[in-house]
């Protein structure tokens, strides 16, 4: 989708960009831009972002052990920390170490966790596992700490609240899947229609208020309704995660924005 999104963006040369469901961070990343304020509700993900900005080199150091150690047994004994009690103990630089291996070595990248909140994707079994990439979490965390960047846990909402006229909000939630076909079950809780409609809201709010907002969905008849009245178009994006194997592929999704070309 990174393609499609950028040749859609408004000019945000002094704008702050805001991704309040930052996910892996392939438009903020890619953007760079010089004032940032990214938000997911996944803690241990947020936990990532802040050990790459703040303790990079103890990341690295956990991540070669585990390059090391890196086989199924482990990834297991890994992976069921999160049930123990102790868990609870580790530092914020541990959690991210076994948030990025779990990654990097589960099935399919997949990050999916139990309805108790446990991570429970299955061992990928590759031959070869990039698990630490030092030389981009380094650059990562140089752009982290030489820009004005702001990380926060917490709900989406609250994280755009300092967002003015001119500033530029990409929402990137969990698809819409109507009948669930679709792997949504990123977080504890889930992303219902009713959380749509509030992510609805807040869009329209904030665009009313002169802020250039632009979402990424599913193309369903459900999220082509709520936002028949803004800028949509219809684009193709390459799935490899579905529970309808006729679904995988190119499927159709939508990029919405508050403005329309020639505002």
């Amino acid at each position: 989708m990174l393609p499609e999104i950028k040749e859609r963006l408004p000019p945000m040369s002094k704008s702050t960009y805001y991704e309040p469901f930052v996910g892996a961070g392939a438009v903020f990343l890619e953007l760079q831009q010089n004032k940032a304020i990214i938000n997911d509700l996944n803690s241990e993900l947020m936990d990532a972002y802040i050990s790459i900005k703040d303790n990079v080199d103890e990341l690295i150091e956990l991540l070669q052990t585990y390059e090391i150690k890196n086989e199924a047994n482990f990834f297991y004994e890994i992976r069921s920390k999160d049930r123990e009690e102790l868990f609870c103990d580790w530092s914020r630089v541990e959690k991210a170490a076994r948030f990025i291996y779990l990654n990097k070595t589960c099935y399919n990248g997949l990050y999916r966790v139990s309805a108790q909140g446990f991570f429970n994707t299955p061992f990928g079994n590759y031959k070869k596992s990039a698990i630490c990439e030092e030389i981009k979490l380094r650059a990562i965390s140089n752009y982290l700490n030489t820009n004005n960047i702001v990380i926060l846990n917490g709900d989406y909402e609250k994280s755009v609240k300092t967002a003015k006229k001119d500033d530029f909000v990409y929402f990137d939630p969990p698809y819409h899947s109507p009948n669930r076909t679709n792997f949504t079950g990123y977080q504890k809780g889930g992303f219902d229609e009713n959380e749509q409609e509030r992510l609805f809201k807040l869009f329209a709010k904030l665009s009313d208020n002169g802020v250039k907002c632009m979402l990424s969905n599913s193309a369903t008849p459900f999220i082509k309704n709520l936002y028949k009245d803004y800028n949509i178009d219809i684009v193709k994006a390459t799935r490899a995660i579905n529970s309808v194997s006729s679904e995988r592929g190119a499927v159709d999704e939508v990029i919405v924005r508050s403005w329309w070309p020639d505002d």
